[in-house]
């Protein structure tokens, strides 16, 4: 169980930095990205369940995380946005 875990939150961990190491065109471009970190939150909560919330405190840090990475992206696609 813990290995499906790890491997689901690497492969989403690799897609979104996929996602962020494209060239962004234009805020569709970050709004796809903060999308997938959005789908890896719902991920990692399930993870983080899965395990009985035993990591060691690691599962909760990586979601706070990925929770701040969320609201910064938020912030970016509106300042895109604002700048067209």
């Amino acid at each position: 169980m813990k290995k499906t875990s790890v491997l689901a939150i690497a492969s989403l961990s690799l897609i979104t930095g996929m996602a962020l190491a494209e060239k962004v065109m234009d805020w569709r471009d970050l709004d796809k990205v903060h999308n997938h970190v959005k789908e890896a939150i719902h991920e990692m909560e399930r993870a983080r369940a899965a395990n009985h919330y035993d990591m060691a405190g690691h599962g909760a840090k990586a979601e706070e995380l990925l929770r701040q990475a969320e609201q910064e992206l938020h912030q970016a696609v509106d300042a895109a946005k604002a700048a067209k």
